[in-house]
């Protein structure tokens, strides 16, 4: 994938988004990307920070870990959020290096994101100004915690974990419908839940929702953020 493709690509994304924020009746500019890089070089990465994008997800800690200090050393200023499952012994791997955290799932997480977060900011590995680290919740729509996510009746000890850890930022939700389940039904419902928790906090909330295949969707329901990989990237190679 040559920069060429990969801008042609994203003034696609781009377009398709602004067509699904007018069908909305939504501003434009009102939803963000987040392309996601997962298996792509980090000339990838650098390519799209060229053409305006200031961050990219990622799944994996090592690649992200590696992707993070090519950037650092290339000097590109370009954020990666962390936004597949972390496992409670990666949080200070993580801490280190992520801008944000879109897929916090567990008090244990939070906890170990949040000890990380200190250590890092105490051995220089973060700048003082980025001591606080967004999360985005990431909510399991069915309760099957195994794939990534919090079950609905847990979060409330969840958020005032996160609400009362010294690093971290309770920023929002995050979602993946269940390949068997209505995607609209549960977009329309954590956007539900991301204005009910905005109300009780008295500060806006993002709700992170939509991929390639079903962003206009999850911005008909209220998506703030999309996270598009192969429609901005290409297919990802063959690892």
């Amino acid at each position: 994938m040559i920069a060429g493709d990969i801008a042609g690509n994203l003034a696609a994304v781009r377009e398709r988004i602004h067509a699904a924020e007018r069908a909305a009746g939504r501003p434009e500019g009102s939803v963000a990307l987040l392309p996601v890089s997962k298996f792509h070089p980090v000339e990838a990465i650098v390519a799209v920070r060229e053409l305006g994008i200031t961050m990219v997800g990622e799944n994996r800690e090592q690649e992200a870990r590696d992707k993070a200090q090519a950037l650092t050393e290339r000097g590109v200023d370009c954020g990666i959020a962390m936004i597949g499952q972390i496992q409670s012994k990666k949080a200070n791997a993580v801490a280190r290096w992520a801008a944000e955290v879109h897929s916090l799932d567990s008090v244990k997480l939070a906890n170990g994101l949040d000890r990380g977060m200190a250590l890092a900011l105490e051995r220089g590995d973060r700048p003082e100004a980025s001591s606080s680290l967004p999360c985005l919740i990431q909510l399991s729509a069915d309760g099957d915690t195994s794939r990534g996510g919090i079950a609905e009746p847990d979060l409330p000890e969840l958020i005032d974990s996160v609400e009362a850890a010294q690093h971290l930022e309770f920023a929002g939700f995050m979602v993946v419908p269940p390949l068997d389940a209505e995607p609209r039904a549960v977009f329309e419902h954590v956007r539900t839940l991301t204005d009910d928790y905005s109300q009780r906090l008295s500060r806006p909330l993002t709700f992170s929702a939509g991929m390639s295949g079903d962003f206009e969707d999850a911005i008909a329901c209220g998506s703030d953020i999309v996270r598009v990989g192969t429609a901005v990237f290409g297919p990802r190679p063959v690892i």
